[in-house]
């Protein structure tokens, strides 16, 4: 996360705060209550030892923000480039133990726990590999490449008993436990519909990143990067820009459609994929030689509730959810929550008796008034909230929550059953764009069908 992008979105959200108090809205400033931290006496039996696997983009911030966790302790990193070797220990300590081989990792019995960040098409075996040799994973978001992987996932879970968590932090964020808190208290009564969108407008956004100076067959282990996808000459552009590749990653869909469909699993208190997708989109903009859509909008069926997903790498667009009931609707994006009730009644004689007759429709508007109106000073008010808090970007507070479980035995919210619906809509809306054509999730099959 580059600190242009983060002032960026630090201004959205003190811009959305101004918009809400300037509405009259009541506002409310939630305690993160950050525990990771408060200052703690660790013992050294006590203290959580892991592994990092990756340590790109994402996964230096993850190494970085991991070692500043009270208790927490990085044992080795590994990549296939070496020149994120010399990150690592640039990160951690400078004699840091790094490798290319990921099972060395897995093996190390000082090590308690892994930390992966890997392209998308190397997640599964990662994951497998990890809790069969004992040891608990965080693992990046989509948690898999295809369906097909993550219900092979899911079993080895299930099978070794370890603790899986996939890296969508909107589950452990103070905003979105807010609206999830609402949700289950009724406020929105009964669920309408479900909105979210999301947009970048900027070369880095769509993930043109420059690959590093260095790169070359010498310095990075090119043939094991491409794992078990059709190998291709070594491509500098391919290592940085992988997502733009169905082959090595799941497009804007598994960047952040899954941040959308993870929140929005977790404040609507749901645990599944959705029945039927339908998307379109197109390569619209970056017309560079990718092969996934820069623009990609879905309506899923969860149940009976429609969900209208849209992303699009051309115009910035904040994060943003609307969630809309028969009592109100929940707005929320990365640093605010607003409810704003709806009463869902009359507030006055119904505008189709200017058809009635002047009779008729005096009495009707009479006879309403005298069972509806308010006795005076008694007049119900129908107050909006707002609540403020931090970033729901923050990954200390999803990292802590899967140290403590590997340290406790606890379960996470976002384990591999959850990371897996999440990742499931994200398939379903890459499968409809390039079928076509409306696609359902068969759950007896385990497959996706047109």
């Amino acid at each position: 996360m580059n600190r242009n992008r983060f002032s960026r979105r630090e201004f959205i959200g003190l811009s959305a705060a101004a918009a809400g108090a300037s509405l009259g809205l009541k506002t409310i400033v939630l305690d993160p209550d950050p525990l990771w931290a408060l200052p703690q006496t660790m013992a050294a039996s006590d203290r959580v030892r892991f592994g990092m696997i990756g340590i790109g983009m994402q996964g230096s911030g993850l190494l970085g923000n991991s070692i500043e966790l009270p208790g927490v302790e990085c044992v080795a990193a590994c990549d296939l480039y070496d020149g994120r070797h010399t990150l690592a220990r640039e990160i951690v300590r400078p004699n840091l133990p790094t490798t290319r081989r990921y099972l060395e990792l897995l093996e190390n019995k000082e090590i308690d726990c892994i930390v992966a960040a890997v392209p998308d098409h190397w997640h599964k075996q990662v994951v497998v590999d990890a809790v069969n040799a004992g040891k608990d994973i965080y693992i990046e978001k989509p948690m898999s490449h295809s369906a097909e992987d993550g219900v092979e996932m899911v079993a080895a879970a299930k099978k070794t008993g370890r603790i899986v968590q996939v890296g969508s932090q909107r589950v452990s964020s103070v905003i979105c436990a807010k609206a999830r808190e609402l949700v289950a208290q009724g406020a929105l009564g009964d669920l309408m519909l479900v909105e979210g969108s999301l947009g970048r407008n900027d070369p880095t956004g769509a993930w043109e990143y420059p690959p590093p100076t260095d790169l070359s067959p010498q310095t990075l282990d090119w043939d094991t990067w491409q794992g078990t996808v059709p190998k291709r000459q070594f491509d500098p552009l391919i290592f940085a820009r992988w997502r733009c590749w169905k082959e090595y990653g799941t497009g804007v869909a598994g960047d952040l459609l899954v941040h959308l469909v993870s929140g929005m699993q977790y404040v609507l208190g749901i645990n599944e994929a959705p029945t039927q997708a339908m998307a379109m989109g197109g390569i619209l903009r970056w017309k560079d030689g990718r092969n996934m859509p820069d623009v990609h909008c879905t309506l899923f069926k969860y149940g009976e509730v429609p969900v209208y997903l849209r992303l699009s790498l051309g115009t910035e667009m904040p994060e943003t959810y609307r969630f809309q009931g028969s009592k109100g609707i929940l707005e929320l994006t990365e640093f605010n929550l607003t409810y704003t009730p709806q009463a869902g009644v009359d507030t006055g004689p119904s505008y189709y008796a200017s058809g009635f007759p002047k009779a008729m429709r005096d009495e009707y508007f009479k006879k309403w008034h005298q069972e509806h109106d308010a006795v005076p000073g008694k007049e119900p008010a129908l107050g909006g909230v707002s609540y403020r808090s931090a970033s729901w970007d923050d990954l200390k507070p999803h990292l802590w929550n899967f140290f403590q479980a590997v340290r406790t035995r606890k379960p996470v919210v976002e384990d591999a059953v959850f990371g897996h619906h999440a990742a499931l809509a994200c398939h379903m809306a890459n499968q409809s764009y390039f079928r076509k054509g409306a696609v359902t999730w068969d759950e007896g099959s385990k497959t996706i069908k047109s």
